[in-house]
């Protein structure tokens, strides 16, 4: 597996520090309010742990599993619902925790659809922010490292459902995988 990484981007200790803050900033803002993190799968999950771990107040969790990419490596645009979440929202904060927002248009799609079920308040935190990827502007009220326009893996990212395990964000080797805009 090591042959098919070019670099690493953001290393471990980093996302480590980046969820530390991330989680203390959070555990302030909601102190003395109801709180759901809902993990967004099947890329999040490795975050979401780290993160919940920071949290140092009472929390209610759950996911959602949502597709917009089958086994691309671009966004269709088109979001599916594979598994939604299984407890009520309404009159309560959400927080949405991604690995990464590139497009937006996932969470575009589950801040809407979060937002109609009758939470207090819908926002999202993110491990990593892509911002020159972004099709529609999307508020990432606790945004983790912004990195470039490069295709990673790792901590939860996947390609074709491998490299998810990778403890570093790494780049993954152009040959590896398709370019698609010659298909």
């Amino acid at each position: 597996m090591t042959g098919e990484i070019d670099e690493v981007l953001v290393d471990r200790e980093c996302l480590k520090t980046s969820a530390k803050a991330l989680g203390k900033r959070i555990s302030q803002d909601y102190k003395g309010e109801e709180l759901v993190l809902i993990g967004v799968l099947k890329g999040g999950i490795v975050f979401f742990a780290d993160l919940i771990r920071q949290i140092t107040i009472p929390i209610d969790m759950d996911f959602i599993s949502v597709s917009s990419y089958g086994s691309s490596t671009r966004s269709s645009g088109v979001v599916r619902i594979i598994k939604d979440i299984d407890i009520d929202i309404t009159n309560k904060h959400v927080l949405i925790v991604e690995d990464l927002v590139d497009t937006g248009l996932t969470l575009h799609y589950l801040k809407n659809l979060f937002k109609a079920r009758g939470p207090k308040r819908v926002s999202v935190c993110a491990a990593l922010d892509k911002p020159s990827r972004r099709k529609v502007e999307i508020g990432i009220e606790y945004k983790g490292i912004t990195i470039p326009d490069k295709f990673v893996v790792g901590y939860g990212l996947d390609y074709g459902g491998k490299y998810r395990n990778l403890a570093d964000v790494c780049v993954l080797k152009p040959w590896v995988y398709k370019d698609e805009d010659e298909i």
